[in-house]
């Protein structure tokens, strides 16, 4: 397999993007992953109770999305995780396709790291997770 980028071959505002669709069948493999089998995912009945009125992706599916993007695209296979924040903005309901962006903040060089905006949107643009990752790349 072949080594994801270095960070000096990273450049500060350089960004990469990867969409996904939630499926029913993403969400229940999740949930079973996870063992996250909270109603709100996966009955409609008691989802369309709250305050949603639909069911929604547990809000780490799309988290979980971004450390596949780091660990396989951008940076890429050898990626370390180091640390993520995360803010969940608006749900994510069964058939939306989600946009993961991640752009490049910092580098820090001697330490080699990266910081890194984690962000992902819904098919009409709208922010549904935002958040900041360190990492370190492949060296």
């Amino acid at each position: 397999m072949k080594d994801g980028l270095k960070i000096s071959q990273m450049r500060v505002g350089q960004t990469h993007e990867h969409k996904f669709l939630v499926t029913e069948e993403v969400i229940e493999l999740f949930a079973r992953a996870t063992g996250d089998f909270n109603p709100l995912h996966l009955d409609e009945e008691y989802a369309r109770k709250t305050i949603f009125k639909a069911r929604v992706a547990h809000g780490m599916l799309s988290v979980g999305v971004i450390s596949g993007v780091l660990g396989t695209q951008f940076p890429g296979p050898g990626t370390i995780y180091l640390s993520q924040t995360v803010r969940f903005l608006k749900p994510v309901f069964l058939g939306d396709e989600i946009t993961v962006r991640v752009k490049v903040l910092e580098l820090i060089p001697d330490k080699k790291r990266a910081r890194l905006e984690t962000t992902c949107l819904n098919q009409n643009g709208q922010v549904v997770v935002s958040g900041e990752a360190q990492v370190m790349p492949s060296s």
